[in-house]
């Protein structure tokens, strides 16, 4: 990917997360620490099964099916805590579940950066 498509896609992901928060690690922990919020990996079955943050819901943002199975399988009455592996794909699938009136916190840095801030995990 060249420079140029690079920040446009950084300025386009950035641009688009009305709607949602988008916020660190330190503050997705502290928000996932309200048993009451439902967390939700979006990545692969493959990414998931290598590592991912406890108690999570797997649902692929990348599958035809991804807003049907949230809309079965996830209650709208609680926020959601998103995240994928570098923060683009959480950043889409924040979109989509606010268009269908979910109220959604996102890990920007996705589970590489919280890893890499020291997190736990589970596998």
């Amino acid at each position: 990917m060249g420079f140029f498509a690079m920040i446009c896609n950084f300025l386009g992901c950035s641009a688009q997360t009305t709607g949602f928060k988008s916020v660190s690690a330190e503050d997705f922990e502290k928000a996932i620490a309200d048993t009451s919020i439902v967390r939700l990996d979006v990545r692969t079955v493959e990414e998931y099964a290598e590592g991912h943050i406890a108690n999570t819901i797997n649902i692929d943002v990348l599958k035809d099916d991804f807003e049907a199975k949230a809309l079965e399988l996830l209650p709208k009455d609680k926020t959601l805590a998103v995240y994928c592996r570098g923060g683009n794909r959480s950043k889409k699938a924040a979109q989509i579940l606010v268009k269908n009136g979910f109220d959604v916190v996102e890990l920007d840095t996705g589970y590489k950066g919280w890893v890499a801030a020291g997190k736990a995990v589970t596998k």
